[in-house]
């Protein structure tokens, strides 16, 4: 690769988008959940915020610069690897890798995780790394400041965005600016945990600091060579876990024993810290970035990203408010309705409602929190559930009875089982089907009904081009999936996507 010199040398960068995607978003409860964070909904547009960071290295271009962009490294749970597949197949991207996480060990090792992978073949990309959770709003200036990054990071430097902040913010962590190092950057001087009220007021007048945006840009040898100059024991089981793992297809899932002793955290922790200017080195530096960020990590974020009526509202679904100012009303399945309150967070979905006062959103994850500790779901799970095969939604349950909707993806089935408890009636209200049922085959289409019985191995098939949906009645006792026995996971019959 060439880099710029006062000649005027084109420069040749070589990007890997890394997204990392572990995030949970417990603080926008009851719209995210463990099983489908926030990166995977569409918070501020059509597209998903997942989605929405995959496009956003797109069409890396400025004079003189020569880009050579390759398909996106992701790190995600394990459990999140169909929605993953899924959103790419969406808008027609793909990935270099899906890299699978047995389980979270923050961000040093998922970004670790991925640098192993973006030196195969003995290449050297500049890693652009960000979350899969955020929202930028000017992709024009974002894309600018990638490029400005990359060429730091082609010499050597490990850049980190910081965010221009408009508020006392007691949420972000920041970092405080060093002495200027070009005309757009400045050297890291330290990071600075979350301020309270007072401090971070101070931080806004004095200029000095910016918030952390969790975003870096950096030569994927210089990160290896510095988490294990720095966190040797991280660096030794990611590079053990990727050593011992393998690829499935776009997926490639690391050793789990390997990858369960590794230490846990932060890419701040782990590394940045230490290279700040404050620590005698500077080979880091922050590079401002005002182009309409935000975390979206509470309810309150998602109101000031989203339009408002005259009355100061942010409305969402079918709702109907009188005398309400400054709220935020969301319906995801049924009517809401608001008369007479101010400064209040309403969200509702199938199965629970949220109402906090907006100076309190912040305590939503104390909710998730008390959910596990009762031993419920309602913090993991939504009542409509994404399956490696389509989704699954609870319509209706009692004692002795169990509704759900199945959608069955076209070429898609569920593995091959046995109920050992009760029996199960399906109608299919759209699509086409095929049954295998014990030793016999049927074909199922709209308006068709059929009886699973206990004791009887059973799969079904999605022969059609369209989902296949079907009403699914539980009845007797032990309803639900205790009472499943299942013998061959079949995820897509014609690929996985």
């Amino acid at each position: 690769m060439q880099t710029k010199n006062h000649e005027g040398i084109s420069v040749e960068l070589m990007i890997q988008p890394v997204i990392l995607s572990g995030g949970a978003g417990s603080r926008l409860w009851p719209f995210s959940r463990q099983a489908y964070p926030k990166q995977f909904l569409p918070l501020s547009g059509d597209k998903t915020l997942l989605q929405e960071t995959l496009l956003r290295t797109n069409n890396l271009t400025a004079e003189g610069v020569s880009v050579t962009s390759f398909s996106s490294l992701i790190v995600c749970n394990e459990s999140h690897r169909f929605l993953v597949a899924e959103q790419l197949r969406q808008i027609g991207e793909e990935a270099k890798a899906i890299i699978l996480e047995p389980q979270g060990r923050n961000t040093a090792p998922a970004l670790t995780l991925a640098a192993h992978l973006a030196t195969e073949k003995d290449l050297d990309p500049i890693l652009v790394v960000m979350p899969s959770d955020h929202l930028i709003k000017d992709q024009m200036v974002f894309r600018d400041r990638v490029i400005h990054a990359a060429k730091l990071a082609q010499d050597g430097y490990v850049v980190t965005f910081g965010i221009v902040p408009d508020k006392p913010e007691t949420g972000f962590g920041y970092i405080r600016k060093g002495s200027r190092f070009d005309d757009a950057t400045f050297l890291l001087d330290t990071f600075v945990e979350k301020p309270d009220q007072e401090t971070a007021e101070t931080y806004l007048q004095s200029g000095e600091y910016l918030w952390n945006s969790g975003i870096f840009v950096m030569r994927s040898s210089i990160w290896l060579e510095e988490i294990r100059r720095q966190r040797f024991d991280i660096a030794e089981y990611c590079d053990r876990a990727v050593n011992q793992g393998e690829r499935e297809g776009d997926f490639y899932r690391i050793d789990e024993n390997m990858f369960e002793l590794c230490p846990s955290d932060s890419i701040d922790y782990a590394v940045m810290e230490n290279l700040a200017a404050g620590h005698t080195t500077q080979k880091a530096v922050v590079l401002p970035l005002d182009a309409g960020w935000s975390d979206l990590g509470s309810w309150s974020a998602i109101g000031e990203v989203l339009d408002s009526d005259d009355a100061g509202n942010v409305i969402k679904g079918d709702v109907f408010s009188k005398d309400t100012h400054n709220s935020l009303l969301c319906a995801d399945s049924r009517f809401l309705a608001a008369v007479g309150v101010n400064d209040i967070v309403i969200v509702e979905t199938n199965d629970a409602v949220l109402v906090a006062h907006k100076d309190k959103v912040q305590d939503v994850k104390l909710i998730t929190e008390y959910l596990k500790g009762k031993g419920r779901s309602e913090h993991i799970f939504h009542a409509k559930v994404h399956e490696s095969w389509g989704k699954s939604e609870l319509i209706d349950q009692g004692s002795d009875y169990l509704i759900k909707r199945l959608t069955l993806d076209p070429g898609a089935s569920l593995s091959i089982q046995i109920y050992d408890q009760g029996t199960k009636h399906w109608v299919v209200m759209k699509g086409n089907g095929r049954l295998i049922r014990g030793s016999s085959t049927f074909l199922l289409g709209e308006n068709d009904s059929t009886n699973i019985p206990r004791g009887v191995e059973n799969r079904l098939e999605n022969t059609g081009t369209i989902a296949l949906e079907i009403i699914e009645i539980q009845s007797e006792s032990d309803v639900g999936d205790g009472g499943v026995s299942r013998f061959k996971d079949h995820q897509k019959l014609a690929a996985i996507v």
